[in-house]
């Protein structure tokens, strides 16, 4: 949790790697972010880390099964359709496999993103104001949903949130404030 501008969404950025820390290191899975090339940084990103965004980031070409099958081809995930299809069915989304992004509703597209966050299996969930862009009860729905299914995957969740009744479902929370985590 934090104030806007406190540096949330740029942790997130740090864990993942896709930003540097100006000193310091960052190990996730016993593995250092600085003995990676860039490219291996890149991999090891892709098969250990999910993202689910307050804005979905879902690539408007495609329909909801291909948004959620993209990381599996990139990871070169063995049966990455039947893999997609039972994740968007248990998000509740089987009848909405060939909508395209534009055809779905704010909640349909949040639930695609985690089914899509999902697909790899990751280590690690980051997930920045995942309902920050619904109403509030879709946003409940949609993080009931993302809670369950990260404790039936047996995944690591880092939530970013404004909202105290979101955090408090969360096993541990911590407060950044001015560069400082506590």
């Amino acid at each position: 949790m934090g104030k806007s501008g406190s540096g949330k969404s740029t942790l997130l950025s740090l864990i993942s790697g896709i930003i540097k820390p100006d000193s310091g290191d960052i190990t996730l899975n016993a593995v250092s972010y600085k003995t990676l090339q860039e490219s291996q940084l890149n991999d090891f990103r892709a098969t250990h880390i999910g993202f689910v965004f307050q804005n979905f980031h879902l690539v408007s070409y495609l329909n909801a099964l291909e948004n959620v099958m993209l990381p599996a081809k990139v990871c070169a995930i063995p049966n990455p359709k039947e893999k997609a299809i039972a994740l968007l069915e248990s998000v509740g989304l089987a009848h909405r496999l060939a909508h395209l992004p534009s055809e779905l509703s704010g909640g349909e597209k949040q639930r695609v993103a985690i089914a899509r966050a999902l697909i790899h299996n990751p280590k690690i969930i980051l997930a920045d104001e995942p309902s920050g862009n619904l109403d509030e009860e879709t946003g409940n729905a949609v993080m009931d949903m993302l809670f369950e299914l990260i404790k039936t995957n047996g995944t690591t969740l880092i939530l970013v949130t404004h909202s105290k009744d979101i955090a408090k479902r969360c096993e541990k929370t911590y407060e950044l404030s001015q560069g400082n985590l506590t």
